[in-house]
């Protein structure tokens, strides 16, 4: 399974969002963007990282990166995901698991000891020219959101 190298370009996509809208990578050209792979909407893990995402949004956004989750969940559900979560960035749908694979975010992996083949849950950052930032696979859903803003030098306010 490729994994992205640092600098290199990342891959075009374009997929549907949440309200069944084409969203294409080209659309963040001159933004910074952290997409982050999870494997489906509502359940624990991926609730739990969609919500940090969603915490530490703002102070992101300030610091001039924009979100996006990607899964291979269908438009209807991720509409239902945002609205019962209160998410503020965009969900895009990924039936066929294509973008997945470009960004190594789909393929063999170990779950409770035994190899499947599945979603890598992955975070990738991309510069304002479409390079890889930055490429984090295998990411615990609790917890990665703090390591990955103090990573990128975000400044985000206790509470």
């Amino acid at each position: 399974m490729p994994r992205l190298e640092l600098q290199q370009d990342a891959p075009a996509f374009t997929l549907k969002n949440q309200n069944g809208e084409q969203v294409s990578s080209s659309d963040f050209a001159g933004r910074k963007l952290v997409i982050f792979f999870y494997p489906a909407a509502m359940t624990p893990g991926c609730t739990t990282q969609a919500c940090d995402f969603r915490d530490s949004l703002e102070p992101l956004k300030t610091a001039g990166y924009d979100v996006i989750g990607i899964s291979p969940d269908s438009p209807e559900k991720l509409a239902e995901f945002i609205d019962k979560e209160h998410l503020t960035y965009p969900l895009l749908s990924d039936p066929d698991k294509s973008v997945m694979e470009a960004y190594g975010a789909f393929g063999e992996k170990t779950m409770y000891g035994k190899k499947v083949t599945g979603v890598i849950r992955s975070t990738v950052v991309l510069d304002e020219d479409g390079k890889i930032e930055l490429a984090k696979y295998n990411v615990r859903a609790k917890g990665h959101v703090a390591s990955l803003v103090k990573q990128l030098g975000v400044d985000v306010p206790t509470v």
